[in-house]
């Protein structure tokens, strides 16, 4: 059983208070107000991420927001009406300017920490790269030299790798 997640206070209903029941073994926020019977299911987003494979080699980017020196797969949400590897597509076009040739299923991994399934597809792409607004750079790496990362979108890569003939170690992560 999982606590739920705080954000929700009041209905967003009826504007009555929620409180706190187990429901399928997890612990659900509910309205009690007659009538109104609202649970929040507190549903995972979907996420796809790319193992972008550019000249020959795997392309990781550094989002504005992360401290200098980490570098991950390229990620987006995937929109309404939108099939995953389309999606996975238009983030490696939207946020690096290639132009991915195909999108390979690698997985799917859950992402607790941000309530997110990763849907993680190997994407081969060409082109020169321009970064948009919401990455601050970029580095090239051979296949040998990858390291993952101990969470969703590092144990796809290392999936990836694997299955590539590849064995990739963990990188340690720094304690906070």
């Amino acid at each position: 059983m999982t606590p739920a997640t705080p954000e929700f206070q009041f209905c967003p209903r009826c504007a009555a208070p929620l409180h706190d029941r187990v429901e399928g073994g997890f612990t659900r926020r509910f309205c009690r107000a007659e009538g109104c019977g609202f649970v929040w299911w507190d549903n995972p987003t979907p996420v796809v991420a790319a193992v972008v494979e550019h000249e020959g080699r795997l392309l990781l980017a550094r989002n504005v927001a992360w401290p200098p020196g980490f570098f991950a797969l390229v990620t987006g949400f995937l929109e309404k009406n939108e099939l995953p590897h389309e999606a996975v597509q238009r983030e490696v076009e939207e946020e690096l300017s290639l132009r991915p040739l195909s999108a390979a299923f690698i997985g799917h991994y859950t992402f607790e920490r941000m309530n997110q399934l990763i849907i993680a597809y190997h994407v081969p792409a060409e082109g020169t790269v321009r970064l948009n607004e919401e990455l601050a750079e970029y580095k090239h790496l051979r296949f040998e030299q990858a390291r993952y990362w101990p969470a969703a979108t590092g144990y796809a890569l290392r999936d990836w790798l694997r299955g590539k003939g590849f064995d990739p170690q963990e990188m340690a992560i720094p304690a906070k």
